[in-house]
């Protein structure tokens, strides 16, 4: 029997399309995710040598050089998104205001790469008892904001929700009453689907709230399961390269079915000019090489977190 031309092709065509869907289907997703709180811009700030125009190019630059993926963002304001956007060749954000659920006040935007991910749909919830509305909750000093997304893969076609918020600094019901809402949230939008949770918790691993995310039973934190961890400080530093603490208020939450392969504190510094800046020689190096004393500072008043997680196939 002779087989035509015309009916090879197409057995090969169609066997060429199964072989891919099947090794689509079967491959994991690896992604690099993070959250940063990148402190709001502010005049006190630049007083002290900490101004935003000094630090975005620091940020800027940790991000691409860590290549995230997508990472939560807390505390920045409309211009310093924008700015941070320009900078960042091949991102794009979502993320409202939390003063008027549009440009107004602090945000806790989602950086993600374009080239990585399709924005399937997105929104806000403000952490109060009437989170459709720009509001501020229970004792919070504050209004405060959770910013999600629904993503999906474009090279796997993995789909997962993203998450960045920023819980109250002052209001300890107001942290309490967020972690509920939040957990909800995430069992009312999310579905059965992968979420990573990220943000500024204002709450360590030792508070009680903590407690009601990894009490939850759909979330995890990532500190604690990952296979590989470089955590050398805590995640907030107040502006102080010599501070240490073992507090952990920023947090990577996963669903369960999620690797971590690995988790790093990002504690990277710079340096910046001091007025009595002198030249000098060290011995253990040659007398060419020389040095000067210039002050160590951080991108931020919080240590950003990265992350290495692997999603459940679905």
């Amino acid at each position: 029997m002779r087989i035509s031309k015309l009916t090879t092709i197409v057995f090969i065509t169609t066997l060429a399309v199964a072989i891919s869907s099947c090794g689509t289907a079967h491959r994991f997703t690896t992604l690099q995710v993070g959250t940063y709180n990148i402190r709001n811009d502010n005049r006190g700030d630049s007083l002290k040598g900490n101004g935003w125009g000094q630090r975005l190019p620091i940020i800027a630059q940790q991000i691409l050089f860590h290549d995230l993926e997508i990472f939560g963002t807390q505390e920045g304001k409309y211009n310093q998104l924008e700015q941070m956007k320009a900078i960042l060749p091949g991102y794009e954000y979502i993320g409202a205001g939390r003063d008027d659920g549009i440009h107004a006040g602090e945000h806790s935007a989602i950086f993600y790469k374009t080239e990585v991910f399709d924005l399937l749909d997105h929104g806000d919830f403000w952490l109060s008892p009437t989170p459709d509305v720009p509001s501020k909750g229970w004792d919070a000093a504050l209004n405060r904001i959770c910013t999600w997304g629904h993503f999906r893969v474009k090279e796997t076609r993995q789909e997962l929700y993203y998450m960045s918020l920023h819980m109250d600094h002052i209001g300890i019901q107001a942290r309490m009453e967020s972690a509920k809402l939040v957990v909800d949230k995430i069992k009312e939008i999310c579905g059965d689907k992968p979420v990573v949770l990220t943000g500024d918790f204002n709450v360590d691993q030792n508070n009680p709230i903590y407690n009601v995310f990894t009490g939850s039973g759909i979330l995890s934190d990532s500190y604690e399961i990952c296979e590989i961890r470089y955590a050398l400080d805590g995640t907030a530093n107040g502006f102080d390269p010599n501070s240490f603490t073992t507090s952990r208020i920023d947090h990577v939450f996963v669903t369960p079915g999620t690797r971590v392969i690995r988790y790093g504190v990002l504690t990277d510094t710079y340096r910046t000019m001091t007025p009595e800046a002198q030249k000098y020689e060290n011995g253990n190096f040659p007398k060419e090489i020389s040095f000067q004393a210039y002050q160590a500072r951080t991108p931020s008043d919080h240590f950003p977190l990265k992350v290495i997680i692997q999603l459940k196939k679905q």
